[in-house]
């Protein structure tokens, strides 16, 4: 049986009902527009033909069938089928994981049906359903007001209007009505839904683009132009290489074919699509983890983060809020229990204390229950909360008071809190009177006072009592609670002046910090990224949390002295250990700016709808998935499904793992393909017969290569990767090291197959050229082990960790295999039978491409660790 205690009984319908539900479902449908149809099968497999180079051995295959060189035109005709198919799995993986994606980020609304709360995804509201908004909500569709309180909704997105419009059930016109794609920046509302999908006034002129960013990331725009620029050179080294075989006499078609396929063999053509499936795998990989990649910019941008700038509340903590104090002006009491579990009791002198007895503790009780949105309620064994943490523990800490509750009826008016104004105020009526209902922070509250609450009545605020409910929040804020003062004053009907009220007590509440906050922030620094704290909480409460989760004791600068603080003198302060209270939304986007200039890469984590423009400015945005706006959501790279601190670390690691794989692969297939560009140009030079031909260059490239970069890509994260530095945003995929590593590797697998190549070539020149054939691509196969880490030897790693690699090596060499011994193969690549003579030849010249990386790899580890201690 499900229970509700609720601070206010906001509706005064029941909704609809399930009955409903059913039947409007079929009439109305989902409250979505239509997303782009995701392309089908038959589309992504056709499109793999339409890459230039693809186009060209189109071509050539054409031509090679005219000319009656039947066996070529069929060969590269596989081979593009092949390619295809490749491509077709690779596309079609990332296809279907982006739309996976897609389907996490519905946004969500509470709505009241059969006469209960309920937070269902928005696609799923009907007409006629009760909605109910709250500061910071995206308007999930078009809704006619029945209920506001200060209500400003944001309509730029529909109008381009730029300021907040007010919104009022009893205005006229477009005035009581909110609309789908706008945001509510202020206030509260309830109301009825009008129309949904298509049949808002959004989906009229809306196109759809889908919430998840489809656009090329920088990486991707990265890759392009090398690719860009290595297929330039290899259309010129390629017609070098056509002029250089006719000078020396051979025939033009085959000279033609060599030249096509070695620009085949210089061009990375794998590269779009291996960093397409690497990203979006990497994003499904970041969503297991708790971690929402909303663009895929973020998986790549990620891992260059140098400074995460992070909110306490439920991120660093548990937003679990909890009153475990009350002070009045007479005594303290103490509340027992955890959570939004109501079981507790108020305590003094271990005595239990109920509203009843105490006239103060019970308009304290009520004003917190007053100026309340919270709702808590049972299903079941267990407690959950709807609203605001600090106002679900003031509705838990009424309840354990044992007050009774407040109706809607008693409301009047509403003034709203703000970060702003720091308080919150509602003039509600009071059996036969009219009161004004006020919390907020204390030292705002205090100011507000004049006089105090007691048992005999209210007595004059003196500087001494005044002193004691100072002393007594800066007690309670020095133990990390976040204290809220309480006040009252008797009004007048429409009377919202916040002043000479009546100070009734503090209320002192913990959020305590995540158990695994402190190993994630030990994770962070050993990585190199520096962690900035901002809180709204005062000085003393940010410095007790930061001092209990790890952070030292870093220097506070409040918002008003961020006020205070020119931009280069704020960025001259970031460059020491501080912490931020008393902040702002519009603080964070000075903070974001201000470390951008001293050129860091910042993670910025945001819920509000005013966090938004720091969310955007950070060069990773990162919003809360549970108590997040939907406003805040939309403006962010990254959401966190767990709003957890520690998982925004694990988030890093992965986008670490996902550019590191991608340099990896980058470099791999650029130095196999250096080894097949060096061999025939040097052996055009010596002036032998073809090393290698057409169809065997295209086989090796087209057929071998992707899959095998595919599973490189897949690697996991190397155990050292989170004790590395954060890199640069600028540092390139290759640079000279890069460079040396592809010249280097493409040197030796060069030299050793025109060694093979040349040792059998008096026996045959069909013999040579399959042996060198076979080894080219052995060799390349065989190197893709000392890319797996560019830092650590293989069996530090394990020979085995990657086992899609390992498949993809055994299918190559079984295909290759094939080719050497399989008669239609045969045929179409002109290879012969190897003996186990060449194999063994074969395989003792691949082992150095095993060996001495590691050993290198190994070199420079053991002096790296020596390094210290010399």
């Amino acid at each position: 049986m499900k229970t509700r205690v609720t601070a206010l009984d906001r509706q005064s319908s029941d909704g609809l009902t399930s009955d409903q539900i059913d039947k409007m479902r079929g009439q109305y449908g989902w409250n979505e527009l239509p997303r782009p149809p995701l392309p089908g099968p038959l589309s992504v497999f056709l499109r793999q033909f339409r890459g230039t180079l693809v186009l060209i051995l189109v071509i050539a295959a054409a031509i090679a069938f005219f000319l009656g060189e039947r066996v070529d035109a069929l060969a590269i005709g596989l081979v593009l089928i092949l390619n295809a198919v490749i491509g077709f799995v690779q596309e079609w993986r990332a296809e279907t994981a982006l739309d996976a994606l897609r389907s996490m980020l519905s946004p969500t609304a509470i709505v009241v049906r059969d006469g209960r709360e309920h937070e269902i995804a928005a696609r799923e509201l009907l007409p006629g359903d009760l909605v109910i908004l709250a500061t910071g909500a995206a308007v999930p569709a078009d809704i006619w007001i029945t209920a506001a309180t200060n209500v400003s909704v944001d309509e730029s997105a529909l109008t381009g209007e730029s300021l907040p419009i007010e919104k009022s059930e009893n205005a006229e016109g477009d005035d009581c009505r909110i609309f789908a794609g706008t945001a509510l920046v202020k206030g509260r509302a309830q109301g009825l839904v009008t129309a949904t999908g298509q049949a808002t006034q959004f989906g009229n002129i809306a196109r759809l683009t889908g919430q998840l960013s489809e656009k090329r990331t920088n990486l991707q725009r990265r890759l392009g132009r090398l690719a860009q620029k290595i297929g330039i050179g290899a259309i010129a080294i390629a017609g070098v290489v056509v002029a250089i075989g006719m000078a020396v006499g051979r025939p033009l078609f085959e000279m033609f074919m060599t030249g096509l396929s070695l620009a085949v063999a210089m061009v990375p053509e794998g590269l779009p699509a291996v960093v397409t499936i690497t990203l979006a795998l990497g994003a499904s990989a970041m969503a297991r983890k708790k971690a929402l990649a909303r663009r895929m910019q973020a998986v790549e941008t990620l891992g260059a983060a140098s400074v995460i700038c992070t909110d306490k509340t439920g991120t660093l903590t548990e937003n679990q809020m909890t009153a475990t104090e009350v002070w009045t002006a007479e005594r303290t009491y103490v509340v027992t229990g955890e959570g939004y579990e109501p079981a507790g009791r108020i305590e003094t002198d271990r005595q239990p204390v109920r509203a009843g007895d105490d006239p103060v503790l019970a308009a304290l009780l009520k004003t917190g229950l007053v100026c309340n949105h919270a709702v808590l309620q049972k299903d079941g064994p267990a407690w959950q909360m709807i609203g605001e943490p600090t106002e679900g523990a003031l509705v838990t800490l009424a309840f354990k008071g044992w007050s009774p509750p407040i109706h809607q009826a008693e409301r009047l008016a509403e003034n709203p809190f703000s970060s702003e104004r720091k308080r919150m105020s509602v003039l509600a009526q009071d059996g036969e009177a009219v009161r004004l209902f006020v919390k907020g922070a204390p030292e705002t509250i205090l100011e507000r006072c004049i006089d105090v609450m007691t048992g005999a009545g209210p007595q004059p605020l003196d500087g001494t009592t005044r002193d004691a409910a100072l002393q007594s929040y800066a007690r309670m804020a020095g133990r990390g609670l976040r204290v809220l003062a309480l006040a009252v004053r008797n009004a007048a009907p429409g009377d919202m002046a916040e002043e000479r009220l009546s100070f009734l007590g503090l209320v002192g509440m913990i959020d305590p910090p995540r158990i695994e906050v402190k190993a994630a922030l030990d994770l962070a620094r050993a990585s190199g990224i520096r962690v900035v704290m901002i809180t709204g909480d005062g000085a003393v409460t940010a410095s007790a949390i930061a001092c209990q989760i790890g952070l030292g004791t870093p220097d506070v600068i409040e918002g008003a002295e961020i006020d205070g603080l020119d931009d280069d003198e704020l960025a001259a302060r970031l460059t020491g250990d501080v912490l931020f209270a008393r902040t702002r939304p519009e603080h964070k986007l000075r903070i974001v700016k201000a470390l951008q200039t001293n050129g860091k890469i910042v993670a910025m984590t945001g819920d509000g709808v005013n966090d938004a423009p720091a969310l955007k400015q950070a060069d990773i945005g990162i919003a809360m998935g549970i108590r997040g706006t939907e406003v805040s959501k939309s403006a962010a790279d990254l959401i966190l499904l767990d709003d957890n601190f520690s998982t925004i670390v694990k988030a890093i690691g992965e986008g670490r793992r996902q550019f590191e794989n991608v340099r990896k692969f980058v470099r791999y297939l650029l130095s196999s393909n250096a080894g097949e560009v060096i061999a025939i140009v040097v052996n055009l030079l010596i002036g032998g017969p073809l090393i290698f031909l057409a169809t065997q260059i295209l086989w090796m490239n087209l057929v071998t290569d992707g899959v095998t970069a595919v599973a490189l890509g897949l690697e996991k994260e190397e155990p050292d990767l989170m004790d590395r530095p954060p890199r640069a945003a600028d540092e390139p995929i290759l640079g000279m090291n890069g460079l040396a590593l592809i010249v280097l590797f493409g040197s030796y697998t060069a030299a050793a197959s025109l060694w093979i190549f040349y040792s059998l070539l008096p026996f045959g020149a069909d013999l040579a050229r399959t042996a060198a054939f076979t080894a080219m691509l052995v060799f390349e196969k065989v190197s893709v082990f000392a890319f797996r880490s560019l830092r650590r030897p293989v069996t530090s790693i394990g020979w085995l960790s990657n086992c899609v690699l390992i498949i993809a090596f055994s299918v190559s060499l079984c295909l290759q295999v094939a080719a050497v011994y399989w008669a239609p193969l045969q045929a179409l690549l002109k290879t012969v039978p190897l003996s186990l003579e060449h194999w063994t030849t074969i395989g003792l010249l691949a082992l150095p491409l095993i060996v001495v990386p590691e050993l290198v790899k190994a070199v420079a580890i053991r002096r790296k660790s020596q390094r210290p201690h010399s």
